[in-house]
């Protein structure tokens, strides 16, 4: 069984916070129809082919889990990653999320696997970005 794409929704504290980070920092494009507040509802951006991201304010993203909490901030349940050409665009992607808001975790270095960084997005979700 083959899915796609595949879709990973986060919940967010504030959509146009959220919007402004993935489209400037992480250079992502929204899709979808523009709801009052002139983004896209839902909030939803490609990844690549086969990955759309969904952003829920955390008020409603309890339609989407039922019962369960929600993780508060600083507290990751899964990390996101990007994989990279090389340590030069690691590099180029880390500081852009950084200047978009991003708290850098952990500064763009060689690893025992490979070339990497690690960044929270402005609700404190994890994304490692990697090069071989």
């Amino acid at each position: 069984m083959t899915y796609a794409p595949v879709t990973v929704s986060l919940p967010i504290a504030d959509r146009a916070t959220a919007h402004r980070f993935y489209s400037d920092g992480l250079g992502l494009e929204a899709v979808g129809e523009l709801a009052d507040d002139g983004l896209p509802e839902p909030l939803q951006f490609v990844v690549n082919d086969g990955l759309r991201l969904m952003l829920i304010p955390t008020g409603g993203f309890g339609w989407v889990i039922g019962p369960h909490e929600v993780a508060t901030r600083g507290q990751s349940e899964c990390v996101l990653s990007l994989d990279v050409a090389s340590p030069a665009d690691a590099d180029a992607i880390v500081e852009r999320a950084r200047a978009a808001g991003a708290e850098v975790v952990t500064e763009p270095t060689a690893q025992p696997w490979g070339y990497a960084g690690a960044f929270a997005d402005p609700d404190g979700h994890l994304w490692m970005v990697s090069a071989e």
